[in-house]
């Protein structure tokens, strides 16, 4: 597929005549695939000629073009014409004010509009055509965990921090700028952040690194551009044109840091590991106790596996127990035709959560006394592996098998199992085993032990990673394996190592990241949907 080529323009402030005479002499010689217009589209008090010329389909763009509410509120025209039929052209569309989009050519973008209301005091905005959004406006938009475009119209907080390249100082005190865009744009990490300027000036920094891990793989490179307005008599830039290549090995030119990275992260030790609550620092062992106690683990209404989180994607649940639960992976690294061949019609890539909130089994209570909360949770959790599996089984006629892998470490957020099906035959013949030992081996970690430790010892153990390798096998002879990793306090573990291996496994290097695999949330719903049907029979939760 040919990369997507983008035009952005500045603000238009109703100029639609003179832009998209602009935009179709320019889409003629270059064949866009999409225009992205920043800022305010429509002026404070756009003419009644413009608006009907807009509706009536005579002002028309050539290409798919996509735009947010800016400084000023859409006209009401144009807000019922939305209302009614979703664009207010055949290439003009609102993204909406909070919203994440995936365009024909696949690409993700991601759009904040408006302005930060510091009068209100929580929730989400309800009006989409008035320029302002709140706080848990740009917290929501967190869970699309990664974008292609992010646009805003504020400017993210000190986005010229550690830059060389110069932001006159009355610019600067003009710029409404956000700390929470700027949280947004590090959580997304995407590669490009598009913004317009509020007076006759543009704005490129340089492209900074967004390193997730220190592993030059997780390297992501966003760059921040503003527009200037469109037609400004200063001539200062307003059109800017680029093409979204797949990300290069290679760091750009001229690359800076983050400017969103906090001064304690330079101090403390990089950490090798990642999950979707951002990068951590995690070496405890020379911080100060009052810093570490300003900054506390996510609690259960931010933590992104806990069903009391407003933000959860419960979408993504399959079924819901008394202690435990299970959803469809994010980003998956299977997809519905991975394993269509074995008779599968859904990725195969399952998340089973427990309710408690807490980082092992261990540290939910007493994992031995039978009645225990802990022992309870973790008797559901096995019985919904169990089940994932001889679905998976089934659905394949015994062709495939499952592997469950999971990370038990004091200073996790959230425990989770992550259920992956795999071929039958790479487990009975020992090939999933070995993938996972001869990588290990390759990372200098600590050797795996084949001792079948019970669930109950092995959440008293202190911090480990453990897999079980599960096949039916086409006799009917279950095939069963368990390999445990002892990891000492200090042991820098990649949570992303598992995935590593069975993508290298099954041929799927180009999904090693689970960022770049995300679905829309359309996407996530049909598969939902589709393993809700298929786990009927196994599903003891609707006993």
């Amino acid at each position: 597929m040919t990369a997507p080529k983008v035009i952005v323009l500045g603000s238009l402030n109703g100029q639609f005549e003179a832009a998209i005479k602009k935009i179709t002499n320019l889409h003629s010689k270059n064949n866009f695939s999409l225009a992205i217009l920043t800022g305010d589209v429509f002026a404070e008090e756009t003419s009644d000629e413009v608006l009907d010329a807009l509706v009536s389909g005579t002002f028309q763009f050539p290409l798919p073009t996509y735009f947010t509410v800016g400084k000023h509120a859409l006209p009401d025209r144009i807000a019922a014409k939305i209302e009614a039929d979703e664009d207010i052209g055949a290439n003009l569309h609102f993204l909406g004010k909070r919203s994440i989009n995936k365009t024909a050519e696949g690409l993700r973008i991601v759009a904040l509009g408006g302005f930060l209301d510091q009068t209100s005091s929580a929730g989400k905005s309800q009006e989409q055509y008035l320029p302002f959004h709140t706080e848990d406006d740009a917290r929501s938009l967190k869970g699309a965990n990664t974008a292609d475009i992010l646009l805003t119209s504020m400017w993210p907080k000190n986005i010229w921090s550690g830059s060389k390249v110069t932001l006159e100082a009355e610019n600067q005190t003009v710029v409404a700028s956000s700390s929470t865009v700027a949280e947004l744009c590090d959580m997304l990490k995407p590669r490009y952040h598009l913004s317009a300027s509020p007076g006759p000036f543009f704005y490129e920094r340089e492209p900074f690194s967004n390193s997730l891990s220190g592993n030059e793989a997780d390297t992501f490179v966003t760059r921040f551009i503003s527009m200037a307005p469109f037609g400004n008599a200063s001539k200062a830039k307003a059109l800017y044109a680029f093409t979204l290549n797949n990300a290069d090995d290679a760091l750009p030119p001229g690359t800076t840091q983050s400017p969103f990275v906090r001064k304690e992260k330079k101090r403390g030790r990089p950490d090798d590991s990642f999950s979707r609550f951002g990068s951590e620092h995690r070496d405890h062992r020379h911080r100060d106790k009052r810093k570490r106690q300003r900054s506390p683990p996510p609690g259960p209404d931010q933590c992104f596996f806990c069903l009391s989180n407003p933000n959860l994607s419960a979408h993504m649940c399959c079924t819901i127990g008394d202690d435990a639960y299970t959803t469809t992976a994010k980003g998956p690294l299977s997809t519905a035709t991975t394993f269509a061949e074995y008779g599968l019609k859904f990725p195969g890539h399952f998340i089973i959560i427990p309710l408690p909130h807490a980082p092992t089994l261990a540290a939910i209570g007493d994992i031995t006394a039978s009645e225990s909360e802990a022992a309870r949770t973790l008797k559901e959790m096995v019985r919904f592996r169990q089940a994932l599996q001889h679905m998976i089984s089934a659905k394949s006629d015994r062709r495939l098998g499952a592997v469950t892998w999971e990370i038990s470490r004091g200073r996790n957020v959230h425990l989770i199992w992550q259920t992956m099906a795999v071929p039958a035959k790479m487990i009975e013949e020992g090939l999933a085993e070995a993938a996972f030992k001869v990588e290990a081996d390759n990372l200098k970690y600590p050797k795996f032990s084949t001792q079948d430790l019970p669930p109950e010892q092995r959440a008293v153990s202190g911090d480990f990673f453990h897999v079980q390798l599960w096949a039916a096998g086409s006799s009917g002879m279950e095939t069963t394996k368990s390999i445990f990793m002892p990891l000492e306090p200090d042991t820098r573990f990649d949570l992303q190592f598992a995935r590593r291996v069975l993508a290298k496994l099954l041929g799927l290097e180009s999904r090693l990241s689970w960022q770049d695999c995300v679905q829309t949330e359309e996407e996530e719903t049909q598969d939902v949907a589709v393993v809700r049907d298929a786990f009927k029979e196994w599903d003891f939760t609707a006993e």
